[in-house]
Formats: C-alpha cells, sequence, structure tokens
C-alpha cells in the first residue's frame, strides 16, 4: 500500500504512514503488537480490514470536552464521524492537544494525527483511543474530503484482505471475527450517504 495514506505534513518523514480509518473499524482494534524485541519499537495496532497501524489520521466533529484528570489536567474529547465516536486523550505529554482540548468550542470540526492505545476496562474488556500528536480545526469541505478518501482506503483495504492477502491480513483473520467485508459495507454505505446529503446530518453538523 502507498506511504502517502495520510495528507497531514509534520516535517518527519521518518515517521509511520497516518492509516486513514473510520471510528467503527478503529474501536474494534484489540490486537497490538510489536515487530522487534527493542524497548522502543513501534506498537502496532492491528486493523481488522488486515493493515498494521502505528498511527492513524481520522476526522469528525469534536462533540465535547471535559478534563477527566485527578492530579493534574487530562482531557478527554469525543469526536464523531458518519460511523461512530472516536475517544481522544491528551495530558501534559501532548501539551499542543492538551490545549486545544482546554480552549475548544464543540461543535467543530477536526482532524486528528495520532497513536492508537488500547487498555482494558475493570470488566475485562479492551477499549481503544487516540493519544494525539496534532488536533487541527477543518472547515466541512476538508471533513467531507476526508470521509470520502477514508472510505476509499477502507475498500481498498478490505478487497486486498481477500482478494490479496498480505501477513497483516492473515493475522487479522486469526485475530478478528468481524469479516473485512463489513467494513467494506460500511464504507460504501457512508459515501452513498454523503453522495445523498445535501448538508450533514443534524447530530454532526457544527453551529456557527
Amino acid at each position: 500500500m502507498s506511504q502517502s495514506e495520510s495528507t497531514p505534513s509534520d516535517g518527519q518523514p521518518s515517521r509511520a504512514v497516518a492509516r486513514r480509518v473510520f471510528a467503527t473499524e478503529f474501536n474494534d482494534i484489540t490486537y497490538t503488537f510489536k515487530e522487534s524485541d527493542e524497548e522502543r519499537a513501534p506498537v502496532y495496532g492491528l486493523l481488522p480490514t488486515g493493515e498494521r497501524a502505528n498511527r492513524v489520521f481520522v476526522a469528525g466533529t469534536l462533540t465535547e470536552t471535559q478534563d477527566v484528570g485527578s492530579d493534574s489536567e487530562y482531557w478527554q474529547g469525543r469526536v464523531v464521524d458518519p460511523s461512530g465516536t472516536f475517544f481522544v486523550y491528551a495530558g501534559q505529554y501532548q501539551p499542543e492537544a492538551a490545549t486545544m482540548l482546554r480552549e475548544a468550542q464543540p461543535p467543530i470540526y477536526v482532524s486528528i494525527v495520532g497513536k492508537p492505545r488500547t487498555y482494558e476496562t475493570d470488566d475485562g474488556e479492551m477499549n481503544v483511543s487516540i493519544r494525539p500528536e496534532s488536533i487541527s480545526i477543518i472547515d466541512d469541505d476538508t471533513r467531507d474530503r476526508w470521509v470520502v478518501e477514508t472510505a476509499l482506503k477502507t475498500i481498498e483495504r478490505a478487497s486486498e484482505a481477500v482478494t490479496q492477502p498480505s501477513e497483516y491480513a492473515t493475522m487479522a483473520d486469526e485475530q478478528y471475527e468481524s469479516a473485512p467485508e463489513l467494513y467494506r459495507e460500511e464504507a460504501l454505505a457512508v459515501l452513498e450517504e454523503l453522495d445523498g446529503a445535501d448538508e450533514p446530518a443534524e447530530n454532526e453538523m457544527p453551529v456557527s
């Protein structure tokens, strides 16, 4: 797959490609792995459509922010795309992102580049959130372009997982019950909905 999947330019081309992914697929990530025994080796989240993701590129409506920290500020943001909700967390080690969440006035459209982080809840369920490297306010046209491009990337990954399965697609088949076809169908539905809509859905549209 092309290494130009993400559009953000952060001046650090050596970083892993940021995968475009919808919230539904992102939230289904439960398996992470390293490809090296080195202490600082990158941790990858395994996408159910058969690709590894050390970084992701998402966009949607920032609908809510709150400081959930106890001893120090630790900001949570809820970001909604056409398929579901991302949860974003930023604290002292992500100062710019934390400041953005602190000062944001939802609802607004945002794009986020960050790392997937899985964690186990008290009842034993595995959840996943984003640790942001950057959060940017965007307009509705940029958000719509992200939706289209993410849908196309999802369809591409899901199709290749069936027709030309990589080692990661094989790994996903072993780790997950959901078939790639489910995410392909969802991406197609998102494209149809966007194409048929004159404006964003009421529960996603920011108020100016």
